[in-house]
């Protein structure tokens, strides 16, 4: 099915209105400290949907319902995990990293920041997390951009090598000219829109099948199974999908969004919007997976297009059940997800390349002027890798997520979390955990080890591993201690 006049032109106003925000933010950016992190500037509301939209990709409106589609409502232990995560993120990282970055020397990245706080005059540090951030949000990249050239390819009867193009170019534009603040700012009102199609959408299946118990009975009789909340399930894999959660600590382009809020104290208010998003998103995937199944039991002839690829499930009822201008706006809703998550990976490779590599090793006097351009050029180049590791048109969002996702959340994870927390860390434990967290996750996903997600194996001897090469090493110096001591001060400090 291709699309109609109205589906093209909404998704065309939708685009421009993005890239106009990327040239607005363009104006605005003056430095590369507006670049990467908008000046330190970003209010609740911002900071908020920002981190949702950021984090969400289009693994939310494709893999994640897609997923239930298939397995019934089990699936969902995945988003029950990433709730719990995201709150515990938000109560212990955010506030504390916000003062953190800023007591150590106005860090503007992670690496920048782990350099920093653990007085890394090696430097180590600084170019193995930046060679992590590479490895594994080239990956990252590349699901977003799957889920762009699926969205494009469904709609508009492109073939999949065009459609990666075509999806990739609008995210790509926006993020080269405006940064941080086009990324933050789009993301606003990508995460408005993600709301809006994951609540209607929902509803007008349960309304086309007749109400909720007309779709429960549909899809019992089609499988009982997929009513069973342990379907298929031992402990080992509910386990291993709640452990979701445990992936936020460690993804670079959520914690920027702390690292970039106007004040740690925005952080309460901020938790509460954000996580208020995220529960009726995640809550209105899931029942697009589920309620989906009930749809097309009921209607059978229309399932060709789930049949042959069941991430498209929310793309097929948003086509089926609305008028075309309606279809477009919710469909723009993919876009928006991906979009909002590729612009910020980009910029995080960036900027791992421009502050991390670039400027300490090559050029340690540029301009700012000039890191703004190598970091544009930098987001170009990084964009065209990932569509070329997308090229494959039999990858799956979701499997290209859940590696990258482990891949952050065990190597920096564990860092972040005990580096805001534990005054007593040290340069060795951070770098034994980092080298740990990426290697485990690696090593263990190429072997599969008793079914379990690689982020709770590479999460615990990280864990481990810092611990145990803290305490092996010389104690922190007097000056680490003292700019902790300060940093947990201001965060207990209130407003004034």
């Amino acid at each position: 099915m291709t699309a109609s006049t109205p589906m093209l032109i909404t998704f065309l106003v939708y685009i421009l209105g993005m890239v106009l925000i990327g040239f607005v933010a363009y104006r605005a950016t003056r430095n590369f400290d507006d670049y990467i992190l908008g000046g330190r500037r970003m209010g609740s509301w911002v900071t908020a949907l920002s981190a949702g939209a950021s984090d969400m990709s289009g693994w939310l409106l494709m893999g994640l319902p897609g997923a239930v589609f298939i397995g019934g409502i089990s699936e969902s232990w995945i988003a029950i995990g990433l709730v719990i995560g995201a709150y515990f993120n938000w109560r212990w990282v955010a506030g504390r990293l916000r003062i953190h970055t800023e007591q150590n020397r106005n860090a503007l990245t992670l690496p920048d920041y782990f350099t920093y706080r653990f007085e890394d005059h090696s430097k180590v540090l600084r170019i193995l997390s930046a060679l992590v951030i590479l490895l594994f949000f080239t990956i990252y990249c590349a699901s977003g951009v799957v889920a762009g050239a699926r969205l494009f390819e469904s709609t508009f009867g492109m073939d999949y090598s065009t459609a990666l193009w075509v999806g990739a170019a609008a995210t790509i534009t926006y993020t080269f000219f405006g940064g941080f603040l086009a990324v933050s700012w789009t993301d606003t009102v990508q995460a408005t829109l993600m709301i809006f199609a994951l609540i209607l959408t929902p509803v007008f299946v349960i309304i086309a099948v007749g109400g909720v118990d007309s779709a429960m009975i549909e899809v019992a009789a089609k499988n009982a199974s997929n009513l069973d909340m342990f379907k298929n399930l031992d402990l080992i894999a509910i386990v291993s999908l709640m452990a979701w959660g445990l992936g936020y600590f460690g993804q670079p382009h959520i914690l920027a969004r702390f690292m970039a809020a106007d004040s740690h104290h925005s952080m309460a208010n901020a938790r509460r919007i954000s996580m208020t998003w995220m529960v009726f998103c995640l809550g209105g995937a899931v029942a697009i997976g589920f309620f989906g199944l009930a749809y097309f039991a009921r209607f059978p002839e229309q399932a060709l297009g789930v049949t042959q690829n069941p991430e498209r499930v929310f793309i097929e009822l948003s086509k089926l059940l609305f008028n075309p201008w309606i279809a477009g706006v919710l469909l723009s809703a993919i876009l928006a997800a991906v979009m909002s998550t590729l612009s910020c990976q980009l910029l995080v490779c960036s900027s791992a390349i421009t502050e991390d590599l670039y400027k300490p090793f090559l050029r340690k006097n540029a301009s700012q002027r000039e890191l703004v351009w190598v970091g544009r050029l930098m987001v170009l180049a990084i964009a065209l890798i990932a569509i070329v590791v997308a090229m494959n048109p039999e990858n799956r969002v979701l499997g290209l997520v859940s590696y990258a996702w482990a891949g952050f959340g065990a190597a920096f994870g564990p860092v972040v979390l005990l580096s805001v927390l534990w005054p007593r860390m040290t340069r060795n434990g951070a770098l034994a955990g980092m080298l740990v967290g990426a290697i485990t996750v690696i090593v263990w996903k190429h072997f599969g080890w008793l079914g379990l997600y690689e982020i709770i194996p590479g999460f615990l001897f990280a864990t481990l591993a810092i611990v145990l090469g803290s305490k092996a090493s010389p104690p922190p110096s007097p000056a680490m201690l003292t700019r902790f001591a300060q940093a947990e001060q201001a965060f207990a400090a209130p407003r004034t």
